[in-house]
């Protein structure tokens, strides 16, 4: 990693492919912006069984977020799958040890955004995307969506919404991303690195 960049987080879990399949197109709007550089990470699965542990490195993909990752970082795109309209247990987890950050304002002021995947077109992509910005709310974030000026808000039937980035994935979770999902996702990272690039230089 280049550390004369600005380093814009994009945070995600992902089980089956397809929201880390978004997050790596958030990525590539994010390179796209001179100036700044994506820093892809992924959060450990959480179990019901209280013995059981993730492997202290995933086996592929990003790796595991660190608590830095969020001092570091100048910007952050969190996605998470649905699950019942709400994030998926991992990242609730994630965020619910963030205490310390929240107390010392680690985050506060600084932009960001979300992104979802869901395996039904009408399966709580913005209810999740809501769910989302709560706990960035909280940690005094700047919460960005996608203006309408976007023109593929207007002709997406595979997800996208003004909230955020989203991807119907389908039952098996095999349904391509759209040229429009794709179009609104790289949008999104190119949003959120411009933003704060202008932060930094304000």
């Amino acid at each position: 990693m280049n550390s004369s960049k600005l380093p814009i987080l994009v945070l995600y879990y992902s089980r089956h492919g397809s929201t880390r399949k978004l997050a790596e197109l958030i990525g590539q709007g994010i390179d796209s912006v001179a100036g700044c550089e994506a820093r892809l990470r992924t959060v450990p699965a959480v179990s019901t069984v209280t013995e059981a542990t993730a492997p202290d490195v995933p086996t592929e993909g990003a790796p595991y977020v660190e608590l830095r990752d969020l001092q570091e970082c100048a910007a952050l795109a969190l996605g998470s799958p649905t699950r019942f309209g709400n994030m998926a247990a991992p990242m609730k987890y994630f965020w619910d040890g963030t205490s310390s950050q929240w107390l010392s304002g680690t985050l506060a002021g600084k932009p960001a955004c979300v992104f979802t995947s869901t395996g039904s077109l009408h399966g709580g992509q913005e209810t999740t995307l809501l769910s989302m910005m709560l706990p960035l709310l909280h940690h005094g974030m700047l919460l960005l969506g996608i203006p309408y000026t976007q023109a593929e808000l207007m002709t997406t039937s595979s997800g996208g919404t003004p909230y955020g980035a989203s991807h119907w994935s389908g039952v098996s979770g095999t349904q391509a991303i759209s040229t429009d999902t794709r179009a609104l996702a790289i949008a999104l990272g190119q949003r959120l690195a411009q933003t704060a690039a202008k932060l930094q230089n304000a």
